[in-house]
C-alpha cells in the first residue's frame, strides 16, 4: 500500500485530495491545525475505503510543529506521495501588510513546502521512487494581477518544482506543480475577497480531479483551467530558448555606454 501525506488536509483542496487518494487505496497522513476536522475526515475515510489514516495536528508556521511533521517524513513509515497543499494569503496590498504578516506568509507558502519536500526526499531517493506535488497558483505567472506577495510565493513554488524535477526526476522521483486559478476555497475569506463577486470559480473536486489526471500523465506542470495547452507549451518553449542568450561575457549592445 502507498502512503500519502497531505498538508492543509482538513478542508478544501487538501480534504478533496484525501478523499480521492483514499478511493485509490492510499493510506494517509493528514496534517492541519484543526484536530476535530481531521479526526472526522479520518473516521469517514477509514469507514468508506478501509485505509489507514494517521492524523497530525500541526500549525506548520510553528517551528516545533513543523519539525514533528518533518520527523514523520524522515523517520516514520515510508511516505510515497507528499502533497504540499497548505498555504494562505493576506488581505490588502504589500504597502499595507505588516512585516510580521509578510514573514508568516513566506514561512507558510515558501519555507514549509521546501522543508517538507526536503524531509520526504531522502527516503524517496533511497527507495528510488516517490512523488511530490506542490500546489501553486496561476498568479505566480501573472503577478501584476494580484496584490501583495502571494503571487511571488506561488512563483517560487513553480520555480522550486521545476528545479527539483530537473534534479531528482532522473532518479525516479516525480515532481508536479499544480497551478489553480480561482477555486472555491476559504482562502478568499482570509484574503478579504467575496468569492461570490468572482466569475469562473472552479469547484474544489473538479480541480483535484483534473490535477490527478495530470498526475497520472506525469505532467511537470498542471494548469486545470487552461483550455489551450498550446499557450503553456509556447511559454515553456520561449523560456527554454533563453539560456543560450545568457552566455555573454559582455553586456548586450543596448546596455553599453555610448561614447
Amino acid at each position: 500500500m502507498s502512503t500519502a501525506l497531505i498538508t492543509g488536509a482538513s478542508a478544501g483542496i487538501g480534504a478533496s485530495y484525501a478523499r480521492r487518494l483514499a478511493a485509490r487505496g492510499y493510506d494517509l497522513v493528514l496534517v492541519a491545525r484543526s484536530t476535530g476536522k481531521l479526526e472526522a475526515l479520518a473516521a469517514d475515510l477509514r469507514a468508506s475505503h478501509s485505509v489507514a489514516v494517521e492524523v497530525l495536528t500541526a500549525d506548520l508556521t510553528n517551528a516545533t510543529a513543523l519539525k514533528a511533521v518533518e520527523d514523520r517524513l524522515r523517520s516514520g513509515g515510508p511516505v510515497d506521495l507528499l502533497i504540499n497543499n497548505a498555504g494562505d494569503s493576506l488581505p490588502g496590498t504589500f504597502a499595507t501588510a505588516k512585516p510580521d504578516d509578510l514573514d508568516w506568509l513566506i514561512q507558510l507558502n515558501v519555507t514549509v513546502p521546501t522543508l517538507l519536500a526536503s524531509a520526504a526526499l531522502a527516503g524517496m531517493l533511497e527507495r528510488g521512487e516517490g512523488s511530490i506535488v506542490n500546489i501553486g497558483s496561476v498568479v505566480g505567472l501573472v503577478p501584476e494581477y494580484f496584490p501583495g506577495i502571494y503571487a511571488a510565493t506561488k512563483s517560487y513554488i513553480l520555480s522550486f518544482s521545476q528545479g527539483l524535477a530537473a534534479e531528482v526526476g532522473p532518479k525516479g522521483i516525480y515532481v508536479q506543480a499544480v497551478l489553480p486559478a480561482a477555486t472555491r476555497t476559504a482562502i478568499w475569506d482570509r484574503s478579504g475577497v467575496d468569492v461570490a463577486s468572482l466569475q469562473n470559480v472552479m469547484e474544489v473536486d473538479d480541480l483535484v480531479d483534473a490535477a490527478l489526471v495530470g498526475f497520472d500523465l506525469k505532467e511537470g506542470v498542471t494548469i486545470p483551467p487552461l483550455a489551450d495547452a498550446a499557450l503553456w507549451n509556447a511559454f515553456e518553449t520561449a523560456r527554454r530558448a533563453l539560456p543560450p542568450s545568457f552566455a555573454n561575457a559582455v553586456p548586450a549592445e543596448r546596455y553599453r555606454t555610448k561614447a
